[in-house]
């Protein structure tokens, strides 16, 4: 039996008690499952976090390079203006740089965005818990319309009897 079939059974038979545990144990399968929530919750804000950073960061490059541009396509200018075409070429090569590396900022600052927006929609997203919780009660409405027609029914007499007392003492 070589380290890693060991340990795959080791695991396998771990997983299995943990399952039975948590069946046994419904409270505990509930926390467990919050704590997991939670915890990708500060996971995806924490990610949140970080592309933020990112995007500012990536601006500022985009600002600075924008800057870099300006002062760089002035010199060509000025070099043409002077007849130092050789110089002004050269000038204008190095633009042409700063402006691809300025064009490859903007698409990362936009890949950026829509991760950004993937991340916000997945932590506004209803868990897997909210949503099998609202379906299980949805389904136990629509399979139970006696339960249904039976709590209506009371909050009908309760409502009647309300109003009947207030009748009598008005």
């Amino acid at each position: 039996m070589t380290a890693s079939d060991w340990f795959s059974r080791l695991e396998a038979q771990l997983e299995e008690q943990l399952e039975s545990f948590l069946s046994a144990n419904p409270e505990q399968e509930r926390l467990l499952r919050q704590q997991e929530r939670l915890e990708r919750q500060q996971r995806l804000r924490r990610r949140r976090i970080d592309l933020q950073t990112s995007a500012e960061q990536t601006r500022s490059e985009l600002l600075h390079l924008a800057g870099e541009i300006g002062e760089w396509e002035g010199r060509v200018g000025r070099a043409r203006a002077a007849g130092a075409g050789e110089l002004a070429e050269r000038a204008e090569l190095h633009v042409a740089e700063l402006r691809a590396r300025g064009r490859d900022r903007w698409q990362a600052l936009g890949e950026l965005g829509v991760a950004f927006r993937k991340l916000e929609a997945e932590l506004n997203a209803p868990t897997e818990h909210e949503t099998s919780v609202r379906n299980e009660a949805q389904a136990e409405a629509q399979a139970n319309p006696k339960l249904n027609l039976d709590q209506a029914w009371a909050d009908f007499e309760t409502q009647q009897d309300l109003e009947r007392l207030r009748r009598n003492q008005g």
